[in-house]
Formats: C-alpha cells, structure tokens, sequence
C-alpha cells in the first residue's frame, strides 16, 4: 500500500490528479470480486461444457453427434462476439437476471458468458491431450465413461487444467477492465472516469502498473500450482 501510494504521489507531482490510494483499493476490490465470481460461474459451466465436447465427439467416449452439433456451434457463436460487444448485446438479459445493467453484479453476467465458452475450449484442448493409451487401458479394465472422465482424463490432465484457468483468469482481468466502459466498476471504470473523461494521465498510469503487476502475479502463482501437479 505505502508503496502504491508513493507511486501515485509521485505521478501526481507531475500530474493533477484527486484520486487516493483508498479509491485504487476499492476498485482493486471490485476487480477481484467480478473476476472472482465470474470464474467461479464460468468455470461450473465451461469445465463441463468441455467435457462435454470431448466425449460426444465422433471419436469420444460417449459420441453423440446431435449433442456435439449443438454444443459446437453454440460455442462458437458466444466466442465470436468481441467481449464489449457481448457486454451491450445483453443488457436486457443482464437486467432480468440481477435487476440493473450497472455495478458488479451486472458485470458478472457477461463476464461469466463471455469466459464459460473459453474455458470450454481450453478444457477440451487440454482433454484432447492426454494419452489415448491411458483411455484404452481404462477401458480393457472396464471402467465406465464417467469412472474414465473422473478417474484418468481429468488427474491426467489436472495441470494444464491449471493453466487452463489460471488463462481464464487473465482474460477475465482484461474483460473486467472493459467493463468499466458502461459503469460497471472496478480498475476499468476508475481508468475511464478519471482517466479518459478527466484527462487525469495518473489514473491510466497507476491503473496500467496495477493491472501488470496482478497479471504477472496470477501468473506466476499458475505456474507454480502447474509445476507442482506435475511433481516438478
């Protein structure tokens, strides 16, 4: 904090700026908790939605081509949209789900469609990378589909699943800025408000350092958690 402050002191003798390290933390705050539930939603739906493609797939464990037909093209359609375009496209379905288009809640209705197809795609790849020999063995054994999916596919690939979300993660760190565009909290509204509508150059600047430093610690802390599932 002493340090956050120093640097936004600093910027602010060349800069005027109004903003204290007390609105940099709250926005911070409002960050984690969009990103934070957001994932948590997305991944409840894309960690399953990948799974899912794996399995019915032509080749895959339970294929079924009218499931695959759906579930492919649905998911290509949502990864599509650039994230600031899916934000405004649902407005009035964000309002029938929490009430407003405006604030946190709001924010994590599209942050959870716009990351649960991603993490979906993510999955799959890296589902579709374990050793078809580990499910052949699976199978000569007689596990069913769900014990293969449970029991071999998911611990087979448990890190690059980490690094699946710790991707997810970052994206949802950017797609939380954007959503500051239509008031929905956070760094991105604190860099737009401040920054963009006030001309305060210290805002984008403090906001830009905050963002890097968060990204580079959420990764780090990913692959730390990879190598670890690995027994590196």
């Amino acid at each position: 904090m002493d340090l956050l402050q120093t640097i936004i002191d600093t910027l602010g003798s060349f800069f005027d700026t109004k903003l204290t390290i007390a609105q940099f933390a709250e926005a911070s705050y409002e960050t984690f908790i969009m990103v934070f539930v957001a994932l948590l939603l997305g991944s409840l739906l894309g960690i399953p939605l990948g799974i899912c493609l794996v399995t019915t797939r032509p080749s895959g464990l339970l294929a079924n081509r009218h499931i695959y037909q759906i579930v492919n093209p649905l998911i290509n359609i949502i990864r599509s949209l650039p994230f600031i375009i899916l934000l405004v496209a649902i407005i009035p379905f964000t309002r029938l789900i929490v009430g407003t288009s405006f604030g946190i809640a709001a924010a994590t209705v599209p942050l959870t469609i716009y990351i649960a197809p991603y993490i979906a795609r993510l999955v799959e790849n890296s589902l579709l990378d374990v050793d078809s020999g580990i499910i052949e063995a699976a199978q000569s054994m007689g596990a069913t589909p769900m014990q293969i999916i449970w029991h071999f596919m998911l611990p087979e690939a448990f890190s690059s699943l980490i690094l699946t979300l710790t991707t997810a993660t970052i994206g949802l760190i950017g797609a939380s800025a954007m959503a500051g565009a239509v008031g929905a909290g956070g760094i991105g509204d604190l860099a737009i408000s401040y920054g963009y509508q006030r001309f305060d150059t210290t805002a984008v600047m403090v906001t830009v350092i905050i963002l890097i430093i968060t990204v580079q610690i959420v990764q780090s802390v990913g692959n730390y958690l990879a190598r670890k599932a690995r027994h590196e």
